[in-house]
């Protein structure tokens, strides 16, 4: 019976003894591979930034008020927090290679969601990624435009202003869930005090459905940005061809609000593919643009429509009806916005008509 409460007594303590035992283990492996010193990421050659504990490079720079785009929160699903690696950062992740051109591994591109660092590290990351800030705002208005997609609206509250380019996009932290996701915007970029989303529901996506079913007029939320290189190229004079579906249309909007602010100096084609009737939206905007400025043309098309639709305008998949309405594209722009797939099979499109690689210009949101 000694013997039983002896062992009852003991075998806590031996246990606590394990622990700690493998707790100083880990310290001591931690400091051998560099976790407690301090380590610099050198940022452009100009900017040096101290580091004590190991993270993730993406985590590094958020922290210190730097935010790469990363719809994906960090999770190596969307391929969007890409800096160049001059020094350090050890080897590209198997998580990494799906998202990496040959060009980019060549030059030491990375995610940098999946760089640890352990080390001193150099990076190089473009000016216009730097201007990118942390937006506190206040949801002022949410609209639906079709049974899937609504437009919100938000207010700048601190900082109270983003000077953006039309066809950029920002990113929405979802409150109470560690989820970021990025959606274009849709505003004028003359109106620096709020911007619109056009944030279309996906079966089963967090963000989305806190946006349609939760979010409220009064709502604080966290935006950051603005991002991207898709953007439009407002010191060229080419005619523009612009196609889009689903919630695509929110860049290709921002575009539009601009060239209108400056009287529609350049020839636009706008392409717009829907399902059916029931998912146009700001059909009667496009129309009346249309019809003051006979600089542009607005051509929606229905894939499949309904009979009850009484559709009158052209039906088919974008891609055919860009084909059918475009000639020779050699001195043209192209600004595309959807699916991957659709962004591929737009490009083979435009190719056939000779458009310049270098005059297509769109994100890829899968």
């Amino acid at each position: 019976m000694n013997l039983l409460l002896a062992i009852n007594v003991f075998i806590p303590l031996i246990i606590v003894g394990i622990l700690l035992t493998i707790t100083l283990l880990l310290i001591g492996a931690n400091i051998l591979l560099g976790g407690n010193k301090m380590k610099t990421v050198t940022i452009n050659k100009d900017k040096a930034l101290p580091v004590k504990d190991t993270d993730t490079l993406l985590n590094i720079l958020s922290n210190n008020k730097i935010f790469i785009p990363s719809a994906c929160g960090g999770k190596a699903t969307c391929g969007f927090c890409k800096v160049q690696v001059i020094k350090g950062g050890g080897d590209v992740k198997p998580m990494e290679e799906p998202f990496l051109s040959d060009q980019e591994k060549q030059d030491n591109v990375r995610l940098s969601c999946q760089v640890k660092v352990a080390d001193n590290i150099e990076i190089a990351i473009p000016e216009s990624m730097l201007n990118a800030q942390e937006y506190h705002c206040e949801v002022i208005n949410i609209e639906d435009l079709t049974y899937d997609i609504k437009l919100v609206q938000f207010e700048f509250i601190e900082p109270k202003s983003m000077s953006f380019k039309p066809g950029q996009y920002a990113q929405l932290k979802v409150p109470g869930i560690d989820i970021i996701r990025a959606y274009s915007i849709a505003s004028n970029p003359s109106m620096t005090h709020k911007i619109e989303l056009i944030i279309r529901m996906v079966p089963k996506g967090k963000a989305t459905t806190f946006v349609h079913r939760a979010l409220q007029l009064g709502d604080k939320v966290i935006v950051t940005g603005p991002y991207g290189n898709f953007y439009l190229q407002e010191d060229s004079d080419r005619d523009i061809i612009c196609i889009a579906g689903g919630s695509g249309k929110a860049p290709i909007r921002s575009i539009l609000h601009y060239l209108k602010d400056q009287g529609m100096p350049r020839k636009v084609k706008y392409f717009f593919g829907a399902r059916s009737k029931k998912d146009l939206y700001y059909t009667e905007e496009f129309v009346e643009l249309a019809k003051e400025y006979p600089n542009f043309e607005y051509i929606p098309a229905l894939s499949d429509p309904l009979p009850e639709d009484n559709w009158k305008g052209d039906v088919g998949l974008i891609t055919e009806v860009v084909d059918k309405y475009s000639d020779d594209l050699s001195d043209s722009e192209a600004y595309l916005c959807g699916s991957p797939g659709m962004i591929n099979a737009c490009i083979e499109v435009l190719n056939k008509h000779d458009i310049s690689s270098d005059n297509v210009y769109y994100d890829k949101f899968s």
